[in-house]
C-alpha cells in the first residue's frame, strides 16, 4: 500500500511513518523543507519518497496524494506560544481544509490526526468519541477545534475519514524536542519548579504510531482515541523523580489561580523574543482534569507502563545531549 502522510517529520510523524514502513507499506512524505527528513527519520532506518510542499498549496498536496491507497494528515503547528497564532490557523485549519477536501477527489482512506484537547467534556470530565468539538480561546485549542469540525463535515458526508485523538505525547526519538519533551527535560533542569494543579492524559508516541498503522488497513469505527493514561501533574512530578532518583523541588498551585498568570504571560510574550515556560494553554489543559473514556476504542492497541516511557524518553534525551548526566540522574 502507498501511504502519503503529511507532517512526518515531526514528533509523532516520525514513529508513524516507521510504524508504516514496518508494517509492509511504501510512504511519500509531503514536507515544506526536504533537509528536515533525514535528521527526522534516520533513528529509524526507513526510506521514504519526498514531494516538497505546503499543506496549505493545493497544487503540492495533489502531487503528494495522488495515487495513494491512503493518506494520514498529521501536519500541525502544536504550540502554546501566543507568538504562533497566525501560523497555527493557517496551517492547523486551512492545511486541513486542503488536505483532506484533495484526499477525497485523489486517494482513498484518510485518517486525520487530531487531539483531545479539541474535543469539549460533559460534567464528568471525560472524553468520548462522540463529545462534542470544543469552543476554546487559546489559539493552539481554537485551530485544532476547527480542524476538527472539517474533518467531522466530510465524516457526516460519507468520506472515508478517520480520526485520531492523540494524548500528550512524550518519547524517544524527537528531532525537534516538541512541546511535551521540552516540558519534561525543563522540569529536571529545574526551569518548572511552580505546576499547576490537574493533570492531563499522557501517551507514549510509539503507541500512537502503532494505531495508525493499523488504521491504514479498514476498520470498523471511524473515531479512536491514542492510548494513553491519566497523570495529575503531581504524578507526572513524582513519577520522574522516582525515574531520575532525583528530588526535583516542586510547588503546585491551584490551576484556577494561575490561568491570569497564564493569560499575562502570553501578553508579553509577543513581545518578549525568548520563550516563557509558563504558556496559558498548558495551564488551562491541565485545570481541565479530563480524562479518556476507559472504554474509548484504541484498535486494540495497549499504553504501555508510563515508568516505561518516561525512563526511555530521559534515558534518549541524555544519550542525544539533551540533558547532561547530572540532569538525567542522581549522582551519588
Amino acid at each position: 500500500m502507498l501511504v502519503c502522510m503529511t507532517g512526518g517529520t515531526g514528533f509523532l510523524g516520525a514513529h508513524t511513518v516507521a510504524a508504516a514502513v514496518r508494517a509492509g507499506h511504501r510512504v511519500r512524505l509531503l514536507v515544506r523543507d526536504e533537509s528536515a527528513v533525514e535528521p527526522a527519520l534516520a533513528p529509524f532506518g526507513v526510506d521514504v519518497d519526498v514531494v516538497v510542499g505546503d499543506v496549505t498549496d493545493p497544487f503540492a498536496v495533489t502531487r503528494a496524494v495522488r495515487g495513494a491507497d491512503a493518506v494520514v494528515h498529521m501536519a500541525a503547528l502544536y504550540s502554546f506560544d501566543s507568538r504562533d497564532r497566525a501560523n497555527m490557523q493557517r496551517v492547523n485549519e486551512g492545511g486541513t481544509a486542503v488536505v483532506l477536501e484533495t484526499a477525497r477527489r485523489h486517494a482513498g482512506s484518510i485518517v486525520h490526526v487530531s487531539s483531545i484537547f479539541a474535543l469539549d467534556v460533559e460534567h464528568d470530565r471525560v472524553l468520548r468519541a462522540d463529545s462534542p468539538v470544543a469552543r476554546a480561546k487559546e489559539p493552539y485549542l481554537a485551530s485544532k477545534a476547527a480542524a476538527e469540525v472539517i474533518a467531522r463535515e466530510h465524516q457526516e458526508a460519507g468520506a472515508p475519514v478517520v480520526i485520531t485523538y492523540p494524548s500528550a505525547l512524550i518519547g524517544p526519538h524527537d528531532s525537534r524536542l516538541g512541546d511535551q519533551n521540552a516540558r519534561l527535560r525543563n522540569v529536571l533542569r529545574g526551569l518548572m519548579p511552580i505546576w499547576p494543579t490537574g493533570g492531563f492524559p499522557v501517551g507514549d508516541v510509539r503507541d500512537t504510531a502503532t494505531l495508525h498503522a493499523r488504521l491504514l488497513d479498514p476498520v470498523p469505527g471511524n473515531r479512536y482515541f491514542g492510548p494513553g493514561r491519566y497523570l495529575s501533574t503531581r504524578d507526572f512530578v513524582r513519577t520522574l523523580r522516582a525515574i531520575t532518583g532525583r528530588r526535583l523541588p516542586a510547588v503546585f498551585l491551584p490551576a484556577t489561580s494561575m490561568l491570569p498568570v497564564g493569560l499575562l504571560v502570553g501578553l508579553v510574550q509577543r513581545v518578549w523574543p525568548w520563550h516563557i515556560p509558563a504558556e496559558y494553554g498548558a495551564i488551562y489543559t491541565c485545570s481541565r482534569r479530563v480524562r479518556v473514556d476507559e472504554n474509548a476504542d484504541t484498535n486494540g492497541v495497549k499504553a504501555r507502563p508510563v515508568e516505561e516511557t518516561v525512563r526511555d524518553t530521559v534515558s534518549w534525551m541524555r544519550d542525544a545531549g539533551w540533558l547532561t548526566a547530572r540532569q538525567s540522574v542522581a549522582v551519588a
